[in-house]
């Protein structure tokens, strides 16, 4: 069984200027020689955290992370203006030229695999291999599922909490009622709402691990990230409607691993089964005892594994 590799500090960080708004922190891992991989997290918004560096064997692996726009250590912080999916996959480029990668692995969960698969589609010439986990394909029925009709059946009690932020009259756009307080004058309003929006999001993410507790990430924060979650999602993640999967011819011919947790309710297993039918060099392995996030044993053991596969492949 596979398990994380030991906690490492970066090598070298950057506050890269992509705009005259954004700035983004971007970092770098293990070997400066290794196999270039681009980790994306998820949220959009979350940011990376020190843990994302261990997928990867730091002797073999050259491994870049950054937060996106308006995330984690990037700023400003919480910024919606030029913060897109089409700004996002321009700064991975950017980021790319700037420290001298020709290709790259590309390795997203959630949101993070969405802005992978997107960016192979629309600079192919640039990836060397794709790994992605708990993939979210940002169709409108995706949304519907997560915060519509589909995982609030399953959830009925922590979804009642979600929605008594919002008066009945206006439940009909959730997404845009949610919005409105985020941004309005109404700083218990505000506070109220992102708070019961990432307990929400830690509930279908977490199942019965989890557990409703005061969040560790300061209100300030945490406000600024839901803000960006909704702006997205009010937003249809700035996309066509089954734009990704329409879009797989695009994706180069490279080694391609998809994971996915059996018990997946953020994202549920359809999305990485049709995924993989559309991929000629993709294989798929689904974890029968896993859930949306990158934790417990069978899912870090699997994605420890193909990273290994995955450098062993390239020769490195």
């Amino acid at each position: 069984m596979k398990t994380l590799y030991p906690a490492l500090e970066p090598y070298a960080t950057y506050n890269l200027e992509v705009d005259n708004t954004h700035r983004v922190y971007v970092e770098e891992c293990g070997n400066r020689f290794g196999l270039p991989v681009i980790f994306l997290h998820g949220g959009p918004a979350s940011g990376c955290k020190p843990q994302h560096r261990c997928f990867f064997d730091p002797d073999k692996y050259r491994i870049i992370l950054f937060d996106q726009r308006g995330s984690g250590r990037s700023t400003p912080k919480g910024q919606l203006v030029d913060n897109t999916t089409q700004h996002l996959i321009a700064d991975m480029e950017t980021i790319r030229r700037k420290l001298g990668v020709d290709k790259w692995l590309l390795f997203g969960g959630s949101w993070g695999a969405a802005l992978a698969l997107l960016y192979a589609q629309e600079y192919p010439d640039r990836v060397s291999g794709i790994i992605v986990r708990g993939v979210f394909l940002a169709r409108r029925h995706d949304l519907q599922w997560f915060i519509g009709d589909g995982v609030n059946r399953i959830y009925p009690e922590q979804w009642g909490r979600l929605i008594s932020c919002i008066p009945k009259n206006e439940r009909g756009d959730l997404i845009e009622a949610l919005q409105r307080r985020l941004h309005g004058t109404d700083e218990l309003a505000q506070r109220r709402v992102s708070r019961e929006w990432e307990a929400w999001g830690s509930q279908v993410s977490l199942g019965h691990e989890f557990v409703l507790a005061n969040a560790e990430t300061p209100v300030s924060d945490l406000i600024h990230q839901v803000r960006i979650e909704m702006h997205y999602a009010n937003n249809a993640y700035f996309l066509k409607d089954n734009q990704i999967l329409d879009h797989c011819d695009r994706i180069p011919n490279v080694p391609i691993t998809i994971l996915h947790g059996r018990f997946d309710l953020v994202c549920p297993v359809e999305a990485s089964y049709s995924l993989f039918q559309k991929l000629s060099t993709a294989k798929i392995e689904i974890l029968a005892n896993s859930g949306h996030v990158a934790r417990g044993e069978e899912m870090i053991d699997a994605l420890v594994r193909a990273t290994g596969e995955m450098s062993e492949r390239m020769g490195h």
